[in-house]
């Protein structure tokens, strides 16, 4: 854990000592009382991300405009673009439809893919918003489950921020502490302006007392480094391991990854295909999320968590061997029939794919 991360955790368990609205023990006030780059007035916590980042996008944006959602929102506004020609001619398009892009979103580690955003990337992302007055969300809920030998940089960590003001920092509990039931979602901005509206809202969504009484065992900073973190990124890479290795072997290809608690691997070729494995999956039990589910614009693509015991990722790979010997079988059936009705020759390149699923 970096000096930035652990400040902020410093930062969390002084706020939660101060608001916590069970009982008035003060043992380990010194912790809020030392010198830090934190101050604990600057943190408003919430029960969990979502509720954190619906605050702050009402704060940020408009009434009746759109904001991107982790949920069953079926339609999302906001466009993923990468930087370049398409993504100024499509600014342009919604300057001349009216609409004002007020904030930038990144999400580091990146969900869906895992993936790491090099420090110079993150800073230019962040000169990029300050030249054009963009307010920056940046969701570092994966930031403690980077299991690669990578450097992961923080934007906490960062000697200077562009704009300061328009930076919001957003982390949780739930994911690199395995807590999902216990909501806690935190968000860190040192604009006093936007706090203030922040948490005329996050009184509809406090924590209760007893997840703040409890959350303030994540102060044992010196066992964080040492035992949990450790353990927890050495479980997690051979987790991955396990997983991307077997997929591989029932070969089912899977996009390299760095962080995060899942991996994604492409099956499928078109979105009925993909729908129509999905649902044999949970036929069998098996729960995993369709690309579709995350807006994907590329057919076939799953997300898989991997953070689970050897047991369960032993079942997993046993169970889509099992679909895809099913699949192949099927598609057999269909090719053996329709090359007796057409008398043409089956086409290698598709009988060595087939026999790799069998």
């Amino acid at each position: 854990m970096s000096n930035s991360q652990a400040l902020c955790i410093i930062a969390v368990v002084a706020w939660l000592r101060h608001s916590s609205v069970l009982n008035s023990d003060h043992r380990g006030d010194g912790i809020s009382a030392k010198e830090h780059l934190f101050c604990c007035f600057q943190i408003t916590v919430m029960n969990g991300c979502c509720a954190v980042f619906a605050a702050l996008s009402t704060v940020l944006c408009d009434p009746g405009g759109d904001f991107p959602w982790k949920g069953t929102i079926c339609s999302c506004c906001i466009p993923q673009l990468q930087f370049g020609v398409t993504a100024v001619s499509h600014c342009w398009f919604l300057f001349f439809q009216g609409i004002r892009v007020r904030v930038l979103v990144l999400i580091n580690p990146n969900n869906p893919l895992g993936d790491i955003y090099p420090a110079q990337l993150l800073k230019e992302c962040l000169e990029f918003a300050h030249r054009h007055e963009l307010h920056v969300i940046m969701d570092e809920i994966y930031m403690l489950s980077v299991y690669d030998d990578i450097t992961f940089t923080s934007v906490l960590s960062l000697d200077s921020l562009p704009d300061p003001e328009r930076t919001h920092f957003m982390w949780g509990f739930s994911k690199d502490f395995g807590m999902s039931g216990i909501r806690v979602g935190v968000l860190y901005t040192r604009n006093h302006a936007v706090q203030k509206a922040v948490n005329q809202l996050a009184v509809f969504h406090s924590c209760p007392g007893p997840v703040q009484h409890n959350s303030i065992c994540l102060d044992l900073i010196d066992w964080l480094d040492n035992v949990f973190l450790p353990t927890n990124k050495k479980r997690l890479k051979e987790a991955q391991k396990l997983l991307v290795d077997g997929l591989a072997d029932i070969g089912i290809p899977v996009l390299s990854s760095s962080g995060g608690l899942f991996v994604w691997f492409l099956k499928s070729q078109t979105f009925e295909a993909e729908l129509e494995l999905w649902q044999k999956l949970l036929d069998n039990k098996l729960l995993i999320s369709p690309g579709k589910a995350f807006y994907c614009y590329e057919p076939g693509w799953f997300r898989l968590v991997f953070s689970d015991s050897v047991d369960k990722i032993c079942i997993c790979k046993l169970v889509l061997l099992l679909i895809c010997h099913i699949v192949a079988c099927k598609l057999w059936e269909t090719l053996i029939l329709q090359t007796m009705c057409s008398n043409l020759p089956i086409p290698s390149q598709l009988v060595r794919a087939l026999l790799a699923l069998l």
